[in-house]
């Protein structure tokens, strides 16, 4: 029985509702594993952000992190909800315009962005490009110079602030591969070049620290980095910033063990920091810009599997075999990431063992919960993990040649599907024979 569901998400049989919807039904219509979204939820987290905004009486955007998962379905959700959306390829981008998502409202971010990126972003006339490095400045004034075109960048920008979250999830400090280092100089030397551009824009500045935090003091901290630069800047070079954008890697809770405050807490002692510390520094409060994933989709999500084999160790542990697993999450493999589960059919039942859900791919490490207190469970039983919404399909691979899963969206008990699932055809599809 997890904590983190209540009673109103049952039906009268005290099966699993995904906002409204049956998840055994789910399963049996598309098959498993499948990942169902909660569309109602991922509306309200967008709105609750933006009332933040709206109550602290400040300009803003709502900026949804895409690479958490990018679809064409997602990108209109945020459309129909006036957000925002930062791509970190042109793979994203070319979803995003598939999408018919308005490319004003769209930001680039990458350590690494190609010629034929940003050749794309410039065509698109896309809101802003975030440059993260001194290559990139050069790439992107040859692209400007042969398109003879302009465009909005502002700079990422390493405040010099180590989150406390997975080390592999720290992106803020200083020793990092992206952005401009403000401690050494880098970034003002970087704003030099971009302000001696007439072709470039320069909107503001950028900076993430890390991903799945918890504690709100890095984000102030990092906030109050970013107005006394842009402060130094403007008593400095004259420059005055329209944005302050802070990222995102507002944490959200996967296990009972997890105490995150709610997501826009965050926003709010980050909104109310940026304007006492630029009043102290005399300079007109920017517009603000934040850019979460994973507080948006990742509770959001569901994944479905069914379950199959079963082996039991006498003593030690006993194994529970789903039809999914790092192909299709491979976070608890990549960053240890835990979760929680729940039979779909009776999901407040109380546990009567603890078992280890394994995957069905060709690995040990395959192990998607390593110890999950369940009832009784039985081949053909629908298990649901929850909060996997963000980071599963956005890194869902075709390991031992398996299909990815399909995606529905649900909305008030209506299911649309919004990703196919692959067929075996799908993986051949772009082999070649000798």
């Amino acid at each position: 029985m997890s904590e983190q569901l209540s009673q109103h998400q049952m039906n009268d049989q005290g099966h699993l509702l995904i906002d409204g919807a049956d998840a055994v039904s789910l399963a049996q219509e598309f098959g498993t594993p499948l990942v169902a979204y909660d569309v109602s939820a991922i509306r309200d987290q967008i709105r609750r952000f933006k009332s933040v905004f709206e109550e602290n009486a400040i300009a803003y955007e709502v900026s949804y992190a895409s690479k958490a998962f990018a679809s064409i379905a997602m990108y209109q959700l945020v459309a129909q909800e006036g957000g925002h959306i930062d791509v970190v390829s042109g793979g994203e981008l070319y979803t995003a315009m598939k999408a018919d998502f308005p490319m004003q409202n769209v930001s680039f971010h990458g350590n690494n962005k190609s010629a034929s990126e940003l050749e794309m972003a410039v065509d698109q006339q896309i809101g802003v490009v975030i440059l993260d490095n001194f290559h990139e400045i050069e790439l992107l004034t040859k692209i400007l110079a042969s398109k003879n075109a302009e465009i909005n960048v502002m700079l990422r920008v390493t405040p010099g602030i180590s989150a406390h979250t997975h080390e592999y999830d720290q992106t803020g400090q200083e020793d990092s591969k992206f952005g401009f280092d403000i401690n050494s100089g880098q970034a003002k030397k970087a704003l030099e070049q971009v302000l001696a551009n007439p072709r470039m824009k320069m909107l503001g500045v950028h900076a993430h620290i890390g991903s799945q935090i918890f504690e709100v003091n890095g984000f102030v901290m990092a906030a109050n980095k970013l107005v006394d630069t842009v402060a130094d800047w403007h008593d400095e070079l004259g420059y005055e910033p329209e944005v302050i954008n802070v990222g995102g890697g507002f944490g959200i809770r996967y296990t009972a063990e997890d105490d995150p405050i709610a997501p826009e807490a965050f926003v709010d002692a980050i909104v109310k920091a940026v304007k006492a510390r630029a009043a102290e520094r005399n300079l007109k409060t920017p517009a603000m810009w934040i850019e979460p994933g994973r507080s948006i989709v990742g509770p959001a999500g569901y994944s479905l599997y069914t379950i199959g084999s079963r082996k039991d160790v006498p003593g030690i542990q006993s194994y529970v075999a789903v039809d999914g697993g790092m192909g299709d999450n491979i976070r608890p493999a990549l960053y240890q990431a835990d979760y929680e589960a729940v039979l779909a059919a009776q999901p407040l039942a109380e546990p009567e063992e603890t078992v280890r859900i394994a995957g069905k791919y060709c690995e040990s490490g395959d192990i998607l919960i390593r110890n999950q207190p369940l009832p009784k469970t039985k081949p053909g039983d629908v298990l649901a993990i929850l909060d996997t919404g963000a980071y599963g399909y956005a890194m869902a691979s075709n390991y031992n040649r398996n299909p990815r899963p399909a995606v529905v969206f649900v909305e008030k008990g209506d299911a649309k599907l919004v990703v196919a699932r692959e067929s075996l055809d799908d993986l051949v599809r772009l082999d070649r024979k000798l």
